[in-house]
């Protein structure tokens, strides 16, 4: 008995001693719980931990939690294009193409500072909830920093404009200012380049799309906005386009990402699909490039897209069990997504900015300040006899059909303000005695029944939480997308009215000498995908540059009853406005020019305030001075390579002040630019430099190299210094098949705009 319960005691005491053991073990932190622990490595070890399920379902965009494992769910999608967008009340700053036009870096830095406050805010409150869920989180897809290569693009206006070195420097500006300070212990939030690479329209057939480009054209034009951003800014996300790119979806393109992105560049970060964009892959009428789901799962894992926005990822069990993918890519995808998690704060719930105060969200600072990048966005673009600023003595009526939308002075990929000054609200409390006739609808009121889906979304009950719930699924997305599209189908059916009565909009301006017209277009009309076939439209994008028929109509009226015109022109495209420089005396291009667009646009009618936006775009005469939409080489696109005469070149703008440029100087490896203001009021110029190759007739005409907004007082002389770097003198090389610093002779161009310059031959 003694040998038996010796060995039963043994066995005891060792039982015991295993039990403690682990005790000890499960109570010390496990290597992905240590915070001192880099990020990366805390992530391997957690990514070592999961499931094949529990991998699958982390690297879809709405992410589930693993409450064993302390990961809370999260979604990736996010939107801050102009403002923390889809997520209730916040500031609506201008729509991005009108942020381009203020040439302004340190100003869109501070919009953008201001923008991630308020996602911070944002965020707070909804982990005070308890949960965190779509369009509340921290990661960002923004900037657009696609080329605006054709004006035809409904999408467009979400860009920084047609030059890929304003893109870069003002793209870079937007990332720095949402990441927020680069030595903070966790990043503030997430910015994304998008839409990655060689994307701008047209959007019926971005689905299907081969974008077959020379690789001068690639490296020249399309790619290095998104090198900026990779490179100098440090972005943490790239998203990838809908489009094929020589024969492969872009997200599995390996030259796109493998050979460009994370080889030549060593970019390190996050790689997202955009959304719906993997099932392009293999749906029918699309790309075709692989036969089925798992196959188009494993090709975009494999490719390195580590999470995706829409379902098919939900197949990678599936790829793995058919031998399509080696589940050590998943794993390699996954690590990077932890890692960016951990860097956040997000998975140890740290920030740094919970102190910030609810009500700097919409508050008065950041209302200042929207309306001041709305100020610096508009661009004067005619003002015979200097009709402006209006004369104290004038009688003014407003008439047209944007004078009193606010919703369209948001743009797309907007927060909805809890208040807009539209430009009727802002002038009727300026002007005694003004008076207000909307005269006629953005188009005709005879095209106002053309769209079944108008239709379709007016009539449905956005408080029948079943019936929405059904349409989300059947178009795969949110609810919250069902209800912006009634919202704006609704809005639409206004945008068709009033007819046009001419003799009853003259007779009620009669007593009046001057008209400001508030027409253009608006984002019901152009935009992302939008099933809008009207006259000038197909699917978000313009099939022509006219203002719409009915607004010419009233505008020649107006003009041949001897009225002062003033054509205040919203739109985030730029228009053939051939006939308007005749029958309007002065133009105004405002954009989309978000909540505080109303007195930004009343103060510099009134004088208040000095126009200084510049074109980030060409303003063509005619749809027929441009080659084919579908045309991605760069010859006949852009200031870079039109060779015609436009309407209002890139760089444009008029001020109420004027500016004489000085003899320049090269001094060492510096160009100085003396600017005098020679007019009587203080003003900012935008002193733009531009680089041409003499011996490269098949390059660009000229391209833009730097630029810089002068504060410039009346009288008085500034000099404005440009430092001649390599970058300055980056060109296109055969041998080395990419951009690079060149030696020989160029062409320093300097001035207020891209065609009116002087030049300087500069020896390298």
């Amino acid at each position: 008995m003694i040998p038996d319960m010796t060995m039963k005691h043994t066995f005891l005491l060792l039982l015991l001693a295993g039990l403690a053991a682990c005790q000890t073990l499960y109570a010390q932190k496990a290597l992905w719980q240590d915070e001192s622990q880099d990020a990366s490595v805390r992530a391997r070890d957690l990514v070592s931990r999961l499931t094949l399920d529990e991998k699958t379902a982390l690297s879809m965009n709405n992410s589930p939690g693993v409450e064993a494992l302390g990961i809370r769910p999260y979604n990736w999608w996010n939107e801050a294009l102009h403002g923390v967008g889809r997520n209730g009340v916040a500031t609506v700053f201008p729509q991005p193409i009108g942020m381009a036009a203020s040439f302004d870096e340190p100003l869109l830095y501070e919009v953008f500072t201001a923008v991630s406050d308020e996602a911070r805010i944002k965020n707070r409150q909804a982990r005070e909830t308890g949960h965190v869920g779509h369009y509340q989180g921290l990661t960002f897809w923004t900037p657009n920093i696609n080329l605006f290569r054709d004006p035809r693009w409904g999408r467009g206006m979400e860009t920084y404009g047609e030059d890929p070195y304003l893109t870069g420097r003002l793209g870079v500006a937007v990332v720095r200012g949402l990441q927020g300070p680069s030595d903070s212990p966790v990043l503030k939030a997430h910015a994304c380049a998008k839409h990655y690479a060689v994307h701008s329209g047209p959007e019926w057939s971005r689905h299907s799309y081969d974008a077959v480009i020379s690789e001068r054209d690639l490296r020249e034009t399309y790619l290095p906005a998104f090198k900026d951003l990779v490179v100098k800014g440090d972005v943490q996300e790239v998203m990838t386009a809908y489009n094929r790119f020589r024969g492969a979806p872009c997200g599995a393109s390996a030259e796109l990402i493998d050979k460009i992105l994370r080889g030549e560049w060593k970019y390190q970060g996050i790689i997202t699909s955009d959304c719906g964009a993997v099932n392009d892959f293999f749906e029918k009428g699309r790309h075709g490039f692989v036969s089925g789901a798992a196959a188009a799962a494993a090709a975009a894992v494999h490719a390195g897209v580590d999470t995706e926005c829409g379902n098919v990822y939900r197949h990678i069990p599936e790829a793995v069990a058919a031998g399509l993918l080696d589940e050590a890519d998943l794993d390699r995808n996954l690590i990077r997504l932890f890692t960016a998690r951990f860097r956040l704060g997000e998975m140890d719930g740290i920030s740094l900015w919970d102190d910030l105060p609810d009500d700097l969200v919409e508050g008065e600072e950041h209302l200042a300040l929207s309306w001041k990048m709305a100020v610096e966005s508009l661009v004067l673009l005619q003002n015979r006899g200097n009709v402006l600023p209006l004369a104290p003595d004038a009688r003014v009526a407003l008439v047209g059909p944007n004078a009193d939308d606010g919703e369209m002075m948001w743009g797309n990929y907007n927060a909805i303000p809890t208040r807009t000054v539209t430009l009727f609200q802002a002038l009727r409390e300026r002007i005694p005695g003004l008076i207000y006739v909307k005269g006629c609808g953005i188009m005709g009121a005879e095209y106002r029944h053309s769209s079944e889906r108008n239709a379709f979304y007016a009539s449905l009950d956005p408080d029948d939480t079943a019936r929405l719930e059904e349409v989300a699924r059947q178009y795969r997305i949110n609810v919250s997308d069902v209800l912006d599209n009634i919202r704006r189908e609704r809005g639409l059916v206004n945008s068709f009215l009033p007819e046009l009565d001419v003799p009853s909009v003259l007779k009620q301006l009669e007593g009046f000498d001057t008209v400001i017209f508030a027409g253009g277009i608006s984002p019901r009309f152009e935009g992302e995908e939008m099933p809008v076939n009207l006259p000038g439209f197909r699917g978000g994008d313009r099939t022509d540059l006219e203002l719409p028929a009915v607004q010419r109509e009233l505008l020649t009226a107006l003009h041949a009853a001897g009225k002062r015109v003033i054509l205040v022109n919203f739109s985030g495209s730029a228009l053939g406005l051939v006939p308007e420089t005749a029958s309007c005396d002065a133009i105004l291009q405002a954009w989309y020019p978000g909540e505080m667009g109303g007195p930004a646009i009343a103060d510099v009618l009134l004088g208040e305030a000095v126009p200084s936006g510049r074109l980030p775009v060409t303003f063509y005469r005619s749809v027929e001075d441009l080659p084919d939409f579908e045309d991605y080489a760069m010859e006949g696109h852009t200031y870079r390579y039109f060779r015609g005469t436009p309407l209002f070149p890139f760089g444009f703008g008029l001020s109420y002040t004027s500016f004489r440029y000085g003899k320049a100087k090269v001094r060492g490896q510096e160009l100085v630019i003396p600017v005098r203001n020679t007019g009587s009021r203080d003003a900012d110029e935008v002193v733009q430099l531009y680089v041409r190759r003499p011996d490269d007739p098949a390059g660009p005409v000229k391209t833009l190299r730097a630029f810089r907004r002068a504060h410039v007082p009346a009288g008085k002389t500034v000099k404005v210094r440009f430092p001649l770097t390599s970058d300055t003198f980056l060109w296109w090389s055969e041998e080395a098949q990419d951009m690079v610093p060149l030696s020989g002779g160029f062409d320093l161009l300097f001035g207020g705009n891209s065609e009116d310059l002087q030049c300087i031959r500069f020896w390298r």
